[in-house]
């Protein structure tokens, strides 16, 4: 028996029960009955995936919109809309083959052109993937309704990574297309059709997002017949929500250090750091090139001897995190850990470069003064390593000022305006680092906007680097590009890292089959039940 007429049965046979109960008791054991997974989530801009980067859209995102393809625990592509594909030998050309049955929610069937319509959206809105198809897509196009093609310009071994539901979600062209207007304006972004495993049905901003099973899905019925995400913002509602059984399953938890141990050991939920390989969370003091002396390296290295990375994992995380002293996740494929530039703990050192550097001390032993930002999101990879770095910078004479941000759009702002000195800051490595390393190191992305090259980091041998590995084919000449791509910005500290992102997803111990694979709850969540 199938899964989809299983369920069927399961539900039809709960529902004869209940109607042979009187009307109060049966009002009561419907509402029971429902199988509804409560989500903790922080509040979405939107809910297109197309327009917007990041896990607070990309995750009901995955849920609304289905994509080419899904990556396993190895990184590996696995079928979703697209059943089969086939690479030609020179790694330029990629032939999708759909299936055949897939509509969306309004009942529409999923076309090629669909595909075509939203690789290109995507290359035009997207705040990330843009970037990634402007640089290595050369076409797309329909060869009937069930045969997408893709030319690239140059070998890309990250393209499948690309094609996941985060990054290149399809959206149907009757929806979204130019006759709706401007795609980052359309009205559907806040009540998507997609042809995902759930459809809309209600989203009250700041409060809760409320998802249903599509019926009509290509894929076997999901066992859930209602997600329901919960907005919560701050680290202590999620906290509560999760002790009094409000929310079932928290990816992302950006709890305190202090909960995350105290939850680790309750009796009712479970624990797993799996599905973040392909985000890869990286955490770091950045500033401002452009301004001295931030731009004379030995103020940098300065900086970086000050911070003690060991305390900050052992100490202020207690274990939690990992070390950081480049650009790459230790998760990433190409990460190289023997060519990296560790700045040891040295307070000596760093108070010599300074003198160095021309920066002496004066009155009360303070070389000079500078405001660090600090903003809301990961509270204990941002906010509490920056109250430490305000202690250590102290004692080599440099003065902090914390500035700490009121919400992401007030420090956003001001950072993506390059109106700062210093920031804590976090960036997502992504399933390759053409999609989440680049952006921060490449001079021609420069931009006013966040979580690009906002600190003006420009190197033509860095340029050169990052260029020849997107488009290397051969495997161990991609990775050999990108050791000494780390190798030299470890030395150069453009940014100075401190760790890995605390990433931690807490579940209620009756939840099975949670999204295994690279990318985690960027996937969708059909397969998930309660026991």
């Amino acid at each position: 028996m199938n899964s989809s007429r299983r369920g069927f049965l399961e539900r039809s046979a709960g529902l004869a029960a209940i109607l042979a109960l009187p009307y109060s008791a049966r009002a009561a054991a419907q509402q029971s009955a429902s199988r509804t997974l409560r989500i903790g989530i922080q509040s979405m801009r939107t809910l297109n995936p197309a327009v917007q980067s990041g896990y607070a859209t990309g995750m009901p995102g995955a849920q609304l919109f289905a994509s080419l393809v899904l990556l396993n625990d190895k990184f590996e592509p696995v079928p979703y809309l697209a059943r089969s594909w086939k690479v030609s030998e020179d790694g330029l050309n990629y032939r999708f083959d759909l299936v055949s049955d897939a509509t969306f929610h309004d009942g529409k069937p999923v076309k090629a052109s669909d595909v075509v319509f939203s690789i290109e959206a995507v290359k035009s809105t997207h705040p990330l993937t843009s970037i990634t198809y402007k640089a290595i897509l050369d076409s797309v196009r329909a060869l009937d309704d069930h045969t997408v093609e893709i030319r690239l310009k140059k070998p890309f071994a990250g393209l499948f990574g690309v094609l996941t539901p985060p990054l290149t979600p399809i959206l149907p062209e009757h929806v979204y297309g130019a006759a709706a207007g401007p795609l980052r304006n359309n009205p559907a972004n806040d009540k998507p059709i997609g042809s995902g495993p759930y459809k809309f049905v209600e989203w009250k901003r700041g409060a809760e997002l409320v998802l249903e099973r599509h019926e009509g899905s290509f894929r076997p019925a999901p066992y859930f017949d209602r997600l329901v995400f919960s907005l919560a913002e701050d680290s202590l509602t999620k906290t509560l929500m999760l002790e009094q059984g409000k929310i079932d399953f928290l990816p992302y938890s950006y709890l305190r250090v202090s909960d995350l141990r105290r939850l680790k050991e309750s009796k009712t939920l479970a624990t797993t750091t799996q599905g973040y390989e392909a985000i890869g969370p990286v955490n770091y003091l950045e500033l401002n090139l452009r301004e001295a002396p931030f731009n004379d390296l030995r103020v940098r290295q300065a900086f970086a001897h000050a911070i003690d990375k060991k305390f900050i994992t052992s100490t202020l995380h207690q274990g939690l995190s990992k070390r950081l002293d480049g650009p790459l996740h230790s998760s990433n494929a190409y990460f190289d850990g023997s060519v990296l530039t560790h700045y040891a703990y040295d307070l000596k050192k760093a108070n010599a470069l300074l003198d160095e550097a021309g920066l002496p001390r004066k009155e009360g032993g303070i070389r000079m003064q500078a405001t660090l930002d600090v903003p809301t999101f990961e509270p204990d990879s941002t906010n509490l390593v920056a109250d430490y770095i305000k202690a250590q910078f102290r004692r080599i004479g440099i003065d902090v000022v914390l500035r700490k941000s009121t919400d992401f759009a007030d420090w956003a702002s001001r950072i993506g305006q390059w109106n700062y000195q210093m920031t804590m800051n976090s960036t997502f490595n992504w399933s390759d680092p053409v999609v989440g390393v680049d952006r921060s190191f490449l001079s021609s992305n420069i931009a006013k906007q966040v979580w690009t090259n906002t600190e003006g980091y420009a190197d033509p041998e860095v340029d050169d680097l990052l260029t020849r590995a997107a488009g290397e084919a051969d495997p161990a000449k991609r990775k050999q590009l990108y050791s000494d791509f780390q190798k030299k910005v470890s030395a150069d500290l453009p940014l100075i890292w401190t760790n890995e992102g605390i990433y931690i997803t807490l579940y209620n111990q009756r939840l099975r089959s949670i999204p295994s694979g690279v990318f985690g709850a960027l996937a969708p969540f059909d397969e998930m039940s309660f026991a």
